[in-house]
């Protein structure tokens, strides 16, 4: 049976509970603080990717660690939030790359592994694939009209070395997938622009900057895996209501708003809203929006995810007491089961002062399509982490106090050639729908901060369909 109303005011459902579901009922209420919001969380608890988990006594990140600070979004939440003071910066962005069995620094003038000076990339590149970028060869066509894979259109241009070397680490690190089908236009806008006129893929950027005195990055004291903890505790003082173990089985059309059916078709729940914003992966918003946005729903149901794993270790200070910079990538050519390391009690300030005689670092593995080794048991991982860190240190494996392995499901969408497209085609056809958008990291990025800003949008949408409303008896102005 449908469950009470606790307001007179508009009812919005938020499918999903991850950042985007999150940020997007904290503007609703903001915009409307006479509506009521229920977000809807299939799992155990809210914050999607981003968690913290005890290892070695500590609480560390076991998901994202940082925060893109060249875009707003995410630092401008935290300090709406009052936890402006949590902010902190990176102590070292000092990163390598280990190929070719060693470790090498990551060439620091590149646009995600495009080196803009050639000589920078000598070393992770032999001598001969260094001179093959500096001979930088036209596009067949000269100028891109279409969309192409990011591997195809760098390997022509600057050969395949800079792919194999330089583009496919960082392309993994970010979207865990390969750059053969990954979209040159929604990965890599900057080329995708330079491309579309013909330019050198050479010519520097700028360099990107944050705000005024702040680095590209940032992250929070006690992990950005506080964040969900934050925006919990916003919304509830808002009176927003979460609701976590629900997943939404059936989302139906009424004649005045919508019916959300909860949990199992033995004892359902059953929820009336006004308006509902979807901000779950694609799969599950392919099925919900199959009977009334098809069109969109097919587009979703096509979009391929990747699986992940982080192993987080807790390991004797003494033994990587020596041990500099932020971590390492490692290119898929090397055949290493990990696709990167990264030492966090180095990287960030507070992660190293937790213990005095231990440290934390993490190992990630899994790319999209490669869910092989993550079909084996926790303490397999933790080996292959230690062995292959150890073995890009050149040292013996250290030994580990404690370790976690937090693992992704289909964490990470594929943005594929012609994601632009497919997801202009699935905002034209919810847009047709009164009530209803879709937010998350499907759509317009996969960092936390593009998240953020997809869910400002669905929120300013959903304000905007609450404000065409009728009032009810006992509603009050925004």
């Amino acid at each position: 049976m449908p469950l009470p109303a606790v307001s007179t005011g508009p009812h919005v459902a938020v499918v999903g509970g991850g950042v985007a579901g999150l940020v997007a009922a904290l503007d609703v209420l903001d915009a409307v603080p006479s509506a009521t919001v229920t977000v809807l969380e299939g799992s155990d608890r809210v914050g999607g990717t981003l968690r913290r988990e005890d290892v070695g006594g500590h609480a560390v990140d076991v998901g994202a660690e940082s925060l893109l600070a060249v875009r707003p979004e995410a630092v401008a939440l935290v300090e709406r939030l009052g936890a402006g003071d949590l902010l902190t910066s990176p102590d070292t962005t000092s990163a390598s790359i280990w190929s070719r069995g060693a470790l090498h620094p990551l060439p620091r003038a590149t646009l995600m592994g495009v080196p803009t000076d050639p000589d920078g990339a000598r070393g992770v590149l032999t001598d001969d694939e260094v001179e093959r970028v500096r001979d930088e060869q036209p596009w067949p066509t000269g100028v891109l009209e279409d969309d192409v894979s990011v591997g195809e259109y760098v390997a022509t241009r600057l050969g395949g070395a800079v792919v194999d070397r330089l583009v496919e680490p960082l392309l993994g690190g970010v979207y865990a997938g390969h750059a053969a089908r990954l979209s040159l236009r929604a990965t890599m806008p900057t080329l995708w622009d330079r491309a579309t006129r013909g330019q050198s893929l050479l010519t520097p950027a700028g360099a990107a900057t944050a705000a005024p005195g702040r680095p590209p990055f940032a992250g929070l004291t006690g992990g950005v895996g506080r964040l969900p903890d934050l925006l919990a505790a916003a919304l509830a003082g808002r009176g927003a209501v979460l609701r976590t173990r629900s997943v939404v089985r059936l989302l139906e059309r009424t004649a005045d708003g919508w019916r959300l059916v909860i949990g199992s078709a033995a004892s359902p729940d059953v929820l009336v809203a006004d308006a509902v914003v979807l901000a779950v992966p694609p799969a599950p918003a392919a099925r919900l929006l199959a009977a009334h946005a098809p069109a969109a729903a097919e587009v979703l149901a096509d979009v391929e995810t990747a699986s992940t794993a982080v192993v987080t270790l807790a390991v004797p200070r003494a033994e990587l007491e020596d041990v500099g910079g932020s971590g390492f990538l490692v290119p898929p050519v090397e055949g290493r089961a990990i696709k990167a390391a990264t030492f966090s009690f180095r990287k960030w300030g507070w992660t190293g002062a937790l213990d005095p005689d231990v440290v934390h670092l993490r190992a990630s593995l899994g790319r999209a399509r490669e869910e092989a080794v993550l079909q084996r048991e926790d303490a397999d991982l933790v080996a292959l982490a230690v062995a292959d860190v150890c073995a890009a240190l050149r040292r013996t494996p250290f030994r580990v106090v404690d370790a976690h392995v937090q693992r992704w499901g289909g964490g990470l969408p594929q943005y594929a050639v012609g994601h632009v497209d497919a997801v202009a085609t699935v905002k034209a056809d919810v847009e047709r729908v009164p009530g209803l958008e879709v937010a998350g990291a499907t759509y317009d990025g996969v960092g936390v901060p593009a998240v953020i800003g997809s869910a400002a949008r669905a929120a300013a949408a959903t304000t905007q369909f609450l404000s065409t409303l009728a009032p009810r008896p006992g509603d009050q102005p925004a």
